[in-house]
């Protein structure tokens, strides 16, 4: 049977789940990266990993920001240069959604139809049914108290 997950990976350390973080980003980078917006879904429990691994893919686009989870604010967006040209990092964090209306008043639909931007969504399990489809999903699970599990999936 063919495994439904392009990749597993086990952490030991918040430096290693970062680090992961980090070369998903710089991969993201050498793609074309303005031909469509890049969506990536983190779906995982709490404390499993996801704004840590956020951490790292920020690091990796070369933003230089603190980055902390939008929790209250739902969403942050981080401007960032390549290659001489604009674009924009959005972290989403949708822990504290109540009604999935809410992200489209925040303007998520035109935010994931610029393909200038690169968008991270924690807890996206929330709106999986509105989700795009070429969006590139990241399961976290805890292994132990220390370790975590990291598969990626796209659909």
């Amino acid at each position: 049977m063919v495994s439904k997950y392009l990749l597993k990976i086990i952490t030991k350390k918040e430096k290693e789940t970062q680090k992961i973080g980090k070369i998903l980003a710089e991969e993201i980078l050498k793609t074309k990266i303005n031909t469509r917006p890049r969506i990536i879904a983190l779906i995982g429990e709490l404390g499993s990993g996801k704004t840590t691994f956020i951490k790292g893919f920020a690091s990796g686009l070369r933003i230089n920001k603190k980055i902390i989870s939008p929790s209250f604010l739902i969403f942050k967006e981080y401007p960032f240069l390549y290659k001489k040209e604009k674009y924009t990092f959005y972290h989403w964090d949708l822990y504290r959604l109540n009604q999935k209306k809410e992200i489209f008043d925040l303007g998520f639909k035109k935010i994931i139809g610029d393909s200038k931007n690169i968008v991270a969504i924690e807890w996206a399990d929330k709106i999986k049914d509105i989700l795009p489809k070429n969006s590139f999903k990241i399961y976290f699970y805890h292994k132990s108290p220390k370790e975590r599990k990291i598969k990626f999936k796209i659909n």
